[in-house]
């Protein structure tokens, strides 16, 4: 089935504006990075995100509206382009003061209010690497990211505090813990700085730091199938994709009001979140609350939202709630709607005419290539349930297992781009032996595999290994197995994610228990509460099942295909590795 914008959408007034996005084949063709860059401010070199994203709209428009901040009590903060500037600059001013300086990594464990933001773009200006975390994340993973990366400073709030209290002790690079305390009328103690009182009598004025292109800049955590989590590290340059991205994929226009409901600890709430609109000098809204149908269309039509950018476990809730309960509000204001983090399913899609009256767009990226690179855009006919058609810069393809590309449609094969985008992740910290492992064949390896169809629609199968998606969240097996074997019942487990209609897959531990242990369903919970205390509730497992032993390969390695194959009940193809019963 292949639907129009123009067929599906009812063309209100708000929708009756010329896309960025010209012709696809033909901007394809006619692409140039430079004449993006062009329409960038590079002053004398200088290539920095904040620049890009606060301080040239600041020149330009001052008093534009920045940031329209609506906390989850319903108050309501307005930020102008200058007014972000000049908070940032402060938070600068103050990580100077305290000896952090370029390229030490600032980590921000804190929830969606204003001070995030300003100190994220202070960070970036001081030329520091900004480390988002997922505000639900239980203090283990947490610790690992930290550790990992050696961070300097942890900025959090006072009820996320504790989770840091607990690991502090383990984290011999961190130096400070900054506590945004003032919104929570909360006392910080000795050991910690009070956010406030840092920014307080600090400068608005900062000369930036000179980071040049490749001064890496954004720091966000992948996992991966085995071992910790992998620092992937972005570098200042992939302002240019987001801002390319931001006005031809999001077709962001200077009066539009833009609201992405993703966390800042997921590479969607930094990238979408935060450079793609500021980069376009467009008004962002951010929202504290979390997630309820009402809530969410009332924020719309209270704001007056034109672009939404979501992800499909949301979109499957609203459905759930019903279209009815959309109608009831005026959303006249929407013009666009998209998704990402998952593939959204064929329903969706045309949900949305029947809700909004728009067709909701899907597009796919990941964590490594930093900005979108396949989209369904605003003019382009929508197949529903494919990713799209590769952005005009982008190279994409399917390639089989000697690297080659797949001409023949619809031949499924691994997802391969050709490297040298602005946004692509130049390493994984500290582990160049594993980021070198995602280049072969002059191809960069997605890990996603996915088909082609004769009109360069892409449509994606699955994953080439064990990584969980969890409503949109990629979770490591490893990680939970970890947590798991670190209860004194446990010997072994082994995770899966399992098909789920509403999150696309959940997180189900199988466990074989230590000699002299029961199962039994206070045990059961009690691992639940185990794993969520030490990883929070977005990665912890919904399901526990009791196993004798696991199927392991004869050197000693768990079969996660196989457990996954018998609850499924699919063939379990070659057993040859299996180890003797």
């Amino acid at each position: 089935m292949v639907m129009s914008y123009a067929e599906i959408a009812k063309q209100p007034e708000a929708l009756r504006r010329t896309p960025n996005l010209g012709e696809w084949a033909d901007e394809r063709a006619g692409w140039s990075w430079d004449s993006v860059v062009a329409e960038l401010d590079l002053p004398d070199g200088l290539v920095n995100q904040a620049h890009e994203c606060i301080d040239r709209h600041a020149a330009a428009s001052p008093d534009k509206v920045a940031m329209i901040w609506e906390g989850s009590d319903g108050s309501v903060e307005r930020y102008s382009f200058d007014e972000m500037r000049r908070h940032s600059n402060r938070f600068a001013n103050a990580l100077a003061a305290l000896g952090i300086g370029k390229a030490e990594r600032v980590f921000f464990f804190t929830d969606r209010i204003p001070e995030l933001y300003f100190a994220c773009f202070g960070t970036l200006k001081r030329g520091a690497i900004i480390a988002p975390l997922f505000s639900a994340f239980g203090p283990e993973p947490v610790k690992e990211r930290i550790e990992r990366a050696e961070g300097s400073v942890v900025v959090t709030t006072p009820n996320l505090l504790p989770k840091i209290n607990a690991i502090r002790s383990d984290l011999p690079s961190l130096r400070h813990v900054i506590v945004i305390a003032h919104r929570a009328g909360a006392e910080v103690a000795p050991e910690d700085l009070d956010y406030q009182e840092l920014v307080r009598d600090a400068s608005e004025e900062y000369e930036i730091e000179r980071t040049g292109s490749e001064d890496w800049s954004v720091m966000h955590f992948t996992s991966g199938t085995t071992g910790l989590p992998k620092g992937a590290a972005h570098v200042h340059n992939a302002v240019i994709s987001h801002y390319a991205t931001g006005k031809y994929v999001l077709d962001l226009h200077a009066d539009d009001v833009y609201w992405c409901t993703a966390d800042p600890g997921w590479v969607t709430g930094t990238s979408y979140g935060m450079f793609a609109p500021w980069s376009n000098g467009v008004t962002n809204l951010i929202y504290e609350g979390g997630f309820g149908a009402s809530r969410w269309y009332e924020t719309i039509a209270r704001h007056n939202v034109t672009v939404w950018y979501t992800a499909p476990t949301a979109i499957r809730l609203l459905m759930k709630a019903g279209s009815d309960a959309a109608r009831r509000h005026d959303l006249s204001s929407l013009r666009y709607v998209m998704s990402v983090g998952e593939p959204l399913n064929p329903e969706g899609v045309v949900w949305g005419e029947d809700a909004f009256q728009l067709p909701i767009h899907d597009n796919w990226w990941q964590t490594e290539t930093g900005a979108i690179m396949i989209a369904n855009y605003i003019g382009m006919p929508i197949r529903p349930g494919s990713m799209g058609r590769p952005f005009p810069g982008i190279e994409a393809a399917i390639i089989d297992d000697q690297f080659q590309p797949v001409d023949e449609p619809m031949k499924e094969g691994q997802l391969a781009l050709k490297p040298g985008w602005p946004s692509m992740f130049r390493t994984y910290w500290n582990d160049q032996e594993r980021y070198d492992s995602r280049f072969k064949g002059g191809w960069y390896l997605t890990g996603d595999r996915a088909k082609r169809d004769a009109d360069g629609y892409f449509w994606f199968v699955g994953r080439d290994d064990d990584v969980i998606n969890t409503a949109g969240h990629l979770v490591g097996p490893f990680e939970v197995e970890s947590a798991l074997i670190e209860h004194d019942s446990v010997a072994e487990a082994g995770v899966i994610g399992k098909p789920d209609p509403v999150a696309m897959e959940i997180v189900k531990a199988f466990v074989s228990l230590a000699a002299g242990v029961e199962p039994s369903e206070r045990l059961r919970r009690e691992l639940t509460r185990h794993c969520r205390e030490r990883l929070g509730p977005g990665v912890a497992p919904r399901e526990i099942e009791f196993i004798d032993t696991l199927p392991k390969t004869r050197s000693g390695k768990i079969m996660r295909r196989l457990l996954k194959a018998r609850e499924l009940g699919l063939p379990e193809g070659d057993t040859s590795t299996l180890e003797d019963d």
